[in-house]
């Protein structure tokens, strides 16, 4: 997989901390302020942190970081370092006793793949954070540091997985996305060849639609940006179409034993009304490559 430099857009910030050998990672999204931000959820195992306040129903709608990390549900626990970075960058909701920063975060499982007692934790989440800047690599990095996929046919025949950056543009418009893609099914080209999937040159199961008897744990995770002045409920909107740029790129997806969460930040953009008929295919298409690109 060859490694490269992207960009979620101006005021965007993304670090990674790594453990190469240990094949874990985390990263952190920085969005800029004035942010609207919510998510979509697929799969039956997803592991996760205040999504919920992401539901249109909510009141808040800006968030301060989003967190994508290995280390399954230990994982999360880089969140925490996250949030102690960005109050003492004085970034968060202001209350009456001080900052309090709001950061969702998603994790993937990759305990198998490299020190299973290896987990980030707060002070990889702090890391990440102090290594954020408005571009970032790709690869073999961060959250996407032990993904693999094609695990359909048994783990042991997967393929190298990672961090995936994917952009799709139409009408003066711009969708960027990452996706870490740690998926049980193969990555499908736009003309449906496998570009990476199960190693395995005579699968004993012909379905993959099929889970294995021991199923491995599985998510691909989504961040993509907008540029536009939206409410809470089309964000979400965006968010599933997210979902959709997984569903047609990864065969099978969102399944039992997965835990796939897209994320959308939208920042304030023309003062004219944006239309969701460009910008939701536009998401769709960004996401697709980002998981690709993973691969790639």
């Amino acid at each position: 997989m060859a490694d490269m430099v992207a960009t979620l857009g101006p005021g965007y910030r993304v670090g990674h901390w790594t453990d190469p050998e240990a094949l874990t990672g985390c990263t952190v999204v920085i969005p800029p302020r004035g942010n609207v931000t919510s998510c979509d959820v697929r799969g039956s195992g997803p592991g996760s942190r205040e999504l919920i306040l992401l539901d249109p129903k909510r009141r808040l709608t800006e968030v301060h970081g989003i967190v994508l990390t290995g280390g399954s549900a230990f994982g999360l626990a880089s969140a925490d370092g996250a949030m102690r970075w960005l109050a003492e960058h004085d970034i968060g909701y202001e209350t009456m006793f001080g900052l309090v920063p709001i950061v969702p975060a998603a994790v993937v499982f990759d305990l198998g793949e490299g020190r299973p007692d290896v987990r980030p934790g707060q002070e990889e989440g702090r890391l990440a954070c102090d290594a954020a800047s408005e571009t970032f690599e790709t690869g073999r990095v961060g959250a996407g540091a032990g993904a693999t996929v094609g695990k359909w046919a048994g783990r042991e025949d997967s393929s190298p997985g990672g961090l995936g950056f994917g952009e799709a543009t139409a009408e003066g418009h711009a969708v960027r996305a990452i996706a870490v893609v740690n998926a049980v099914g193969d990555i499908i080209a736009e003309d449906g060849r496998v570009l990476a999937g199960t190693r395995d040159p005579d699968p004993v199961r012909e379905d993959p639609e099929t889970p294995p008897e021991e199923p491995p744990m599985n998510t691909v995770l989504v961040v993509a940006t907008v540029t536009a002045t939206l409410e809470k409920r089309e964000v979400q909107w965006l968010a599933q179409r997210a979902s959709d740029g997984v569903t047609v790129s990864v065969r099978p997806a969102h399944t039992r034993y997965d835990g796939d969460v897209a994320f959308i930040v939208a920042t304030p953009g023309p003062t004219e009304p944006t239309t969701l008929d460009v910008l939701g295919p536009l998401v769709t298409r960004a996401v697709a490559a980002a998981v690709r690109d993973a691969v790639a």
